[in-house]
């Protein structure tokens, strides 16, 4: 297994206790749900199987985008970049994962960690009052990182044009804003937040890839 869409990991609650609105995206498979079929195949990915780690990310990248539309729902725009990137993390961390726990619990918290990420790359105050609903207490600190990823991170950056690349350094690992990294690079604005989204998807596909 390798790093992205990160990188990520994504490397994904239960939405059906909430009453559905006309607007609002489809209600998500519940947590017991959810952990029932996402187990299975991140338990064999554990062992090796790499079309079981595929099929895991696949449930994962779907749990992910409904979970995030929810937090995101007046910034639909940001959710697809945020769900690549967190399953890249998933991907970073996932020697973190204590056979011993949900699956999906682990998932979520880390999740939701990058989720306060984001809002506090861009200076969102939200970030420090998101509720803790759907992660058990026990899944909210952070993984440490595991040894080997800043390679695998490395490795799977090299893969990508050098444009995407530095977009992803600067406002994602080095923590610029948009404005900033268009400053340092002297590329617009416009093509940054681009070049971070076609990054982001490259790297999820290689990480999706290589297993």
């Amino acid at each position: 297994m390798s790093t992205s869409e990160l990188m990520c990991p994504g490397w994904p609650g239960a939405e059906n206790r909430r009453v559905s609105q006309p607007d609002a995206p489809p209600a998500s498979p519940s947590d017991d749900e959810f952990e029932r079929r996402i187990a299975p195949p991140w338990r064999r990915a554990h062992d090796g199987d790499e079309a079981a780690y595929r099929e895991a990310l696949t449930l994962a990248a779907a749990r992910l985008r409904a979970y995030l539309r929810r937090r995101l729902a007046a910034r639909p725009d940001e959710v697809e970049d945020l769900v690549q990137e967190t399953l890249l993390a998933l991907h970073l961390h996932r020697g973190s994962w204590d056979p011993g726990l949900p699956v999906g619990a682990w998932m979520l918290a880390i999740a939701r960690h990058k989720l306060i990420d984001h809002l506090r790359r861009h200076g969102r105050r939200e970030a420090l009052h998101e509720p803790l609903d759907e992660v058990g207490d026990e899944q909210l600190a952070a993984p440490a990182p595991e040894a080997g990823s800043a390679r695998d991170l490395q490795r799977l950056l090299q893969a990508l044009p050098a444009a995407q690349r530095a977009a992803i350094v600067l406002t994602r690992l080095e923590g610029l804003s948009v404005p900033e990294a268009a400053q340092r690079t002297g590329a617009s604005e416009s093509a940054i937040k681009v070049q971070v989204h076609r990054g982001l998807k490259r790297l999820a596909a290689l990480v999706r890839r290589t297993g």
